[in-house]
């Protein structure tokens, strides 16, 4: 008898190969799925309310334009009317692409204020417009009413303004 050693004659372990990652478990492709489909969702949303402000970008840029134009024309007599109705007639256009025509085309001085006042969106008193604003266009001489106070009011109402649900 000879006494040999049993596990000489075994071949050695072979390890098996590393899990790759390909083909993915389908919970990885479900994951992907959901997180594509929560993509599109939010893309859609985005671009809907993207379209549905464009007015808002539009009168932002008439607004900066109007403003513009008064900045350049304050040494003549007489800016200060047709800016203060040109910002009037954009606010009220505004108020009537997005609030129902029935309530606010007849609103004017203090009323139409207080529409504005009310409809702004935060309730900060620097961007609040002033009494002074609401009879501006009805009055023989020009109110003392700051333009760039106005302006600042006027953007950020047009920015911030609540639409109605």
């Amino acid at each position: 008898m000879n006494p040999q050693d049993p596990l000489a004659n075994l071949h050695p372990l072979r390890e098996p190969g590393l899990i790759g990652w390909w083909p993915l478990a389908p919970g990885w492709w479900m994951l992907i799925a959901l997180c594509l489909l929560a993509a599109a969702v939010l893309a859609y949303y985005l671009l809907k309310r993207y379209r549905a402000d464009a007015y808002r970008r539009i009168a932002l840029r008439q607004l900066h334009t109007i403003h513009d134009t008064f900045s350049q024309s304050k040494k003549d007599p007489g800016p200060e009317r047709a800016y203060i109705s040109d910002t009037n007639a954009l606010l009220k256009s505004v108020a009537l692409r997005v609030f129902s025509r029935h309530d606010i085309a007849a609103l004017s001085g203090d009323a139409w204020l207080g529409f504005l006042n009310k409809s702004r969106g935060n309730e900060s008193q620097d961007t609040e417009f002033s009494s002074r604003f609401a009879n501006a266009a009805y009055q023989p001489d020009i109110p003392d009413l700051d333009p760039e106070q106005l302006f600042s009011a006027s953007q950020n109402w047009i920015a911030r303004h609540r639409v109605p649900s």
